[in-house]
């Protein structure tokens, strides 16, 4: 990593600066990569040399999921970042194959393969994309500046010409740029540094149902190289607190477990009673899984869970040469797994919009913060729909429109379960594939109303293999296996 930063580009050269180094930082470099001489990346704290934990990225420690969508976006980015993620171990999820998942109306079945997930830490996939953002840089055009704190935007007349950084050393220096990108995450200064130039604040929205993450890494035990991922999903319409939890393979061998609860229900921090809480979710079955393994660390607890939103692409004069990325534009309640897949959907429409004329082009830093708005309004929307209903959330009431809504899609869960067709359609709604709108076409709706094909799931949809690993403490288990349960719609 460089660490020498130069205050001027050399004559009739162009420069990216983006401030932040963690993955969506990366990937906004790997994307600018193309349109300028140069990129710096500013990131405020140290940068390890390998996947370790750093400050900086809060949430770490709990579960991460990156959807096939935001995977495809990530390899465009970082060319081959899947391919080296899996080959130090991550693990890709087929789905719905390799995820047994109760949602708020039943059991899902494990119908054959239309979508994946990679799953691993969240240190090994920032190191990764790091390092292959990077490694593709021939000409050496990314240079990365670790322990520079950007402390304000430079304007002139209706562009951004630059940052106001403090080295490490304390020195203060300005650095010119013909564009800049605000990747710096949930302590994002965006609405800050705009408003000290002039520009007019964004409109902002926060909803909050108040949920904490405890999370905990197990040793998972001999045997379960393929076994699936788990979830329990809470209800949004049982008016008290919601509980759930998340159990994915990383790599190591191990097993990443999340367990999480709206204000009320929080779980704890306390280790001797994270198995407990596991237990008393909607079913055991992480809990039954958590007996088979070895705990491997403390338990991590974050807070700091609700959506915030703010609305750039609303402001009319918006100034060029200026983007926001990221969690600086969005962050979401974690539980929906949708944060890194929508920043790296983000990152690749402003390369997309960036083809249009380049960095210094008038108006098209403007037409890029629209387009990153696409993405996001959809991982918005999800977040937001679900998190308004639970008591105590707060932001805004939930109305009329809201429980319909809530109604509908808990009918959608319905048909979903036994449905292959509809539960499709649900992951590529999830994944971005497709719009919220892809589930109210007549055909949808018509499948919707009717309901199930297959009569609901009365017990985890586990194989034989999966049930042994588990019996010492479920007892005996249901003869149901998932390729008895694999029928698809006719």
């Amino acid at each position: 990593m460089s660490t020498g930063l130069r205050p001027v580009p050399e004559p009739h050269t162009t420069r990216g600066i983006v401030i932040g180094g963690s993955l969506v930082g990366m990937l906004a470099a790997a994307a600018l990569r193309p349109f300028v001489d140069e990129v710096l990346v500013l990131e405020r704290h140290d940068l390890p040399a390998e996947p370790a934990a750093r400050q900086g990225v809060p949430q770490a420690r709990h579960v991460h999921t990156l959807w096939s969508n935001g995977a495809e976006a990530i390899d465009l980015l970082a060319l081959g970042a899947t391919e080296r993620l899996l080959s130090l171990g991550a693990r890709r999820l087929a789905l719905p194959a390799d995820l047994v998942a109760l949602s708020p109306a039943g059991w899902y079945r494990r119908w054959p393969e239309t979508h994946h997930l990679i799953t691993c830490s969240r240190d090994l996939l920032d190191w990764v994309v790091r390092e292959q953002v990077l490694m593709e840089d021939a000409d050496a055009q990314i240079s990365v500046h670790p322990k520079v704190e950007v402390l304000g935007l430079r304007r002139w007349a209706d562009r951004v010409t630059g940052v106001r950084v403090r080295r490490a050393d304390g020195a203060y220096a300005d650095l010119d740029a013909d564009f800049v990108v605000d990747a710096s995450g949930r302590a994002s200064r965006a609405p800050q540094w705009l408003a000290e130039i002039g520009v007019a604040q964004a409109p902002a929205r926060e909803v909050d149902a108040g949920l904490a993450y405890a999370s905990r890494l197990y040793q998972a035990p001999s045997g379960s190289d393929a076994f699936p991922g788990l979830a329990v999903q809470a209800d949004p319409l049982a008016r008290r607190p919601g509980r759930s939890g998340t159990l994915i393979p990383i790599e190591g061998g191990r097993w990443l477990v999340s367990l999480a609860g709206t204000r009320g229900g929080e779980p704890p921090a306390d280790p001797g009673m994270f198995e407990s809480f596991a237990r008393s979710l909607r079913h055991p079955v992480i809990a039954d899984a958590l007996a088979a393994a070895e705990p491997i660390s403390d338990v991590s607890v974050t807070r700091c869970t609700g959506n915030r939103r703010h609305f750039f692409e609303r402001v009319k004069a918006w100034p060029d040469g200026f983007v926001v990325l990221g969690d600086a534009v969005a962050a979401y309640n974690p539980l929906y797994g949708q944060g890194m897949s929508v920043a790296a959907l983000a990152a690749l429409a402003l390369r997309t919009t960036l083809c249009d004329g380049g960095v210094r082009f008038p108006g098209v830093a403007q037409r890029a913060q629209r387009a990153i708005a696409t993405p996001v309004l959809a991982a918005w929307s999800l977040a937001t729909s679900q998190d308004v209903l639970y008591p105590a959330a707060t932001g805004r009431s939930p109305g009329l429109i809201d429980y319909a809504a809530a109604r509908y899609v808990r009918r959608v869960a319905y048909a979903a379960t036994g449905r292959a067709s509809i539960a499709t359609r649900v992951t590529r709604v999830l994944t971005q594939e497709r719009c919220a709108a892809h589930l109210l076409t007549p055909t949808a709706a018509l499948s919707v109303l009717r309901g199930p094909l297959l009569p609901p799931l009365d017990a985890p949809p586990l194989t034989e293999k999966e049930c042994e690993l588990l019996a010492h403490r479920r007892g005996k288990t249901s003869s149901r296996t998932a390729s008895e349960e694999a029928a698809t719609d006719r």
